[in-house]
């Protein structure tokens, strides 16, 4: 009897589990270890020289020694790696870069990627993803057909020393093993076409033929492929095109607003859905129970974690504290030491610990992404909560939204501007801006007391925009595809701005 690919692959691995089921009682001894192997590693670099860190022997020695930094700080390092030098930040020379979003500002930033990187923590995060999933479901069939998955695309580096860069899906499309190849959808040179229309349009009549089992990446570009991909074949589901459809991998943002929109176009109970925290920077977390929305911190791909508590960072107080000293429910701003030569970097997200035996996290936001004009402190994670509760309970389907404060005058008070897209729009809308407006006031006390009888803020305004407007942003942006996306929160009026101009412009 032939044993199905997904259970060999499951007994092959069983030292894998073994060694992530240890991160229970052995957490903070995996990061000592992993700490001391990245600077001895790096120990000869020219960072590692000047930090001195062969003179490192403890934590405490690396809190003294080395600064914590923001991209700002590592900048002139990076541009020595973009210009061909060697030993910079990791050993040897670096020759790609994974160029970031640009959603905290226009300006691209650039992570290194080294083989190590890729190895022992990007590739080592997807094989963990697909072991622990077939721990939780042993029927699976997922290597019976391919997984899609829609990649970005990467170019030689202008700066002429042979380094490429692009997305970071791109990147690990370019290096994947070829045997991995036979498992995933579309080829991998459609796949990196960098024109978003010309590689949908190229996608469409192969995938919509192919046995696709699974799909990974960003929730709301997936959406969009979907959307076009039963426009091309005229189905109304896209189980009519793939029946044996079973498993989305995603990340990337919160998927509570678009898990109703998925339900709609995929309708069965037998879909899976499994959520992944993974980065330019690196791998970072997998959700092992699919009872529990909280990411497992994997503790030994070659990262090492501190965290500053976002009160103290707000204020300017940056003093890091290692994954031994952290507290379930505080928001934390994220920092770490990698294989990828980031050292004390502060990648700008923030998490929350929803437990510490093991170490599970929630994303709650990033560090310039929050809405605090009128000390109502709101995270993305209370956003996006509060809308998806918003939609189930008034029948509607949110596409995208964005928020930003109307700013205080004369005698007017402040308030915030929630501009929503709709797939299916709310039948109420005043009865959808009351329980989203409540359920806010539920999820976070202090926008709660600046709602108080409209003490500081008065009830949210929401506008509706056309069907379309987000994904106009996003051309007039050069920001299709890949792991673009739209801040959600602001605590200025650029996107909303922006946004209301291209709806005036399409009216």
């Amino acid at each position: 009897m032939t044993i199905p690919f997904e259970r060999l692959f499951l007994k092959l691995n069983q030292y894998r589990l073994r060694a992530i089921e240890k991160y229970d009682e052995r957490g903070w001894e995996i990061q000592e270890k992993t700490l001391h192997q990245l600077l001895h590693t790096a120990q000869h670099t020219q960072y590692g020289n000047q930090y001195q860190f062969k003179h490192i022997r403890s934590y405490t020695d690396f809190q003294q020694r080395v600064p914590l930094v923001h991209y700002e700080e590592l900048h002139p390092w990076i541009e020595k790696i973009r210009h061909g030098e060697k030993n910079v930040l990791w050993p040897g020379k670096i020759f790609w870069m994974a160029r970031s979003s640009g959603t905290t500002n226009d300006k691209s930033k650039f992570i290194p990627v080294t083989a190590e990187a890729l190895n022992r923590c990007h590739y080592r995060g997807g094989a963990d993803v697909l072991l622990l999933y077939f721990r939780n479901n042993t029927s699976s069939k997922l290597f019976s057909g391919k997984t899609f998955t829609l990649g970005g695309s990467h170019q030689i580096d202008h700066a002429g020393h042979k380094v490429r860069c692009g997305d970071l899906s791109a990147i690990l499309l370019q290096n994947i093993p070829r045997w991995a190849n036979y498992f995933r959808t579309p080829p991998r040179k459609i796949a990196l076409i960098a024109d978003w229309e010309i590689k949908i349009a190229r996608m469409l009549p192969i995938v919509a033929r192919q046995n696709v089992t699974g799909f990974a990446g960003v929730p709301s570009w997936n959406l969009v492929f979907l959307q076009k991909l039963l426009a091309y074949t005229g189905k109304t589901n896209i189980l009519e095109i793939w029946p044996n459809l079973e498993l989305f991998m995603h990340g990337g943002v919160n998927f509570e607003p678009y898990r109703e929109q998925f339900r709609q176009i995929i309708p069965s109970d037998k879909m899976h859905y499994l959520e992944t925290y993974n980065a330019s920077e690196g791998f970072f977390g997998i959700q092992d129970d699919p009872t529990d929305s909280g990411l497992l911190l994997m503790l030994d791909y070659g990262i090492f974690y501190e965290f500053i508590a976002m009160d103290d960072y707000q204020k300017g107080y940056l003093h890091a504290i290692p994954l031994a000293d952290v507290k379930p429910h505080v928001n934390y701003v994220v920092v770490i030491s990698t294989n990828g030569g980031l050292w004390r970097y502060i990648i700008g997200d923030t998490v929350m610990f929803t437990a510490v035996k093991p170490y599970k996290i929630i994303i709650t936001g990033r560090t310039k992404h929050y809405l605090n004009v009128f000390g109502e402190e709101l995270m993305v994670h209370n956003t996006d909560t509060a809308i998806a509760y918003a939609a189930a309970h008034t029948q509607s389907i949110v596409y995208e939204y964005t928020v930003a404060p109307v700013f205080m005058s004369n005698n007017n008070k402040g308030c915030h501007e929630w501009l929503i897209e709709f797939e299916k729009h709310p039948e109420d809308i005043a009865k959808f801006r009351v329980l989203l407006d409540n359920k806010l006031k539920e999820l976070n006390s202090d926008y709660e007391a600046k709602r108080y009888k409209d003490t500081t803020l008065t009830e949210p305004i929401i506008r509706i925009l056309p069907r379309g407007t987000f994904h106009k942003w996003f051309v007039s942006h050069n920001k299709v595809g890949g792991q673009n996306k739209l801040p959600r929160l602001s605590n200025n009026r650029r996107y909303v701005e922006e946004l209301l101009t291209l709806m005036k412009e399409s009216i």
